[in-house]
């Protein structure tokens, strides 16, 4: 995963380097902390308290709050939304009947996007960053939940989120658009189960980001092989929630 891609216009260069060292470095000395505001107020409590007991698991005590997050959402929907339908366009045109209905609609939907929003989205995307740079001059690595509740089924057009109805498809992605947003690197990592929501049959698997700055892909890997050692994060077998 690492190294430019010279396919990608806008693939910042940087030199390879190997992380599979840093899986025994431990934690000590990372400045760990949990995302709060947003992260915890748009999620299920449920997976708020499995994010706050891996936190107290390593330690992590600290709280942090990602300025406008909430917005960030926002703006990479845009920016996710235009680059999309502009990529697949010459497809479209040619071939519309070979996408998926769903997939095609959206995609068809997102072409006429006004220009202008997607200008805003990406000015707002340069200071975002800047906002989120500086809270890594306080901590090293932020944890936050993956998702906003466990999997739905295949197929469920809603969900459901601290009793609110939602689209599923669109929504999913709350806990990670932020982050993705701006590049930053994130393990996710499974944390526990949880299942206590109507449309779930059974608890299901729950998972965390460990997030770091740019660049800092080894942190990311310390504290995901610290989880997993501590007994917190481990691999739950299909047949557990199947």
């Amino acid at each position: 995963m690492q190294g430019a891609d010279p396919a990608d216009p806008v693939c910042r260069p940087g030199p390879v380097e190997s992380v599979s060292g840093a899986l025994a470095g431990g934690i000590s000395g990372l400045r760990i902390a949990r995302a709060s505001g947003y992260f915890e107020q748009s999620a299920e409590p449920g997976v708020v308290q499995l994010v706050r007991r891996a936190a107290e698991a390593l330690g992590a005590t600290a709280c942090v709050e990602i300025p406008d997050a909430a917005l960030a959402r926002a703006a990479a929907f845009i920016i996710t939304a235009v680059e999309g339908s502009q990529l697949h366009l010459p497809n479209l045109r040619k071939r519309a009947e070979d996408f998926e209905p769903l997939i095609r609609d959206r995609l068809l939907a997102n072409t006429v996007i006004p220009s202008a929003w997607y200008v805003q989205a990406q000015r707002f995307r340069r200071r975002f960053h800047r906002q989120v740079m500086a809270l890594f001059e306080k901590v090293d690595v932020i944890l936050a939940p993956a998702t906003p509740r466990p999997a739905v089924k295949i197929g469920q057009e809603n969900m459901s989120v601290r009793g609110v109805e939602m689209l599923a498809r669109p929504n999913m992605g709350l806990m990670t658009q932020p982050i993705s947003f701006i590049g930053l690197p994130v393990i996710t990592v499974p944390i526990g189960m949880y299942g206590d929501l109507p449309d779930l049959e059974r608890p299901m698997p729950v998972g965390m980001q460990v997030i770091a700055a740019p660049w800092n892909e080894k942190l990311c890997f310390r504290v995901a092989a610290e989880l997993e050692k501590l007994g917190v994060s481990k691999f739950i077998p299909p047949e557990e929630f199947a």
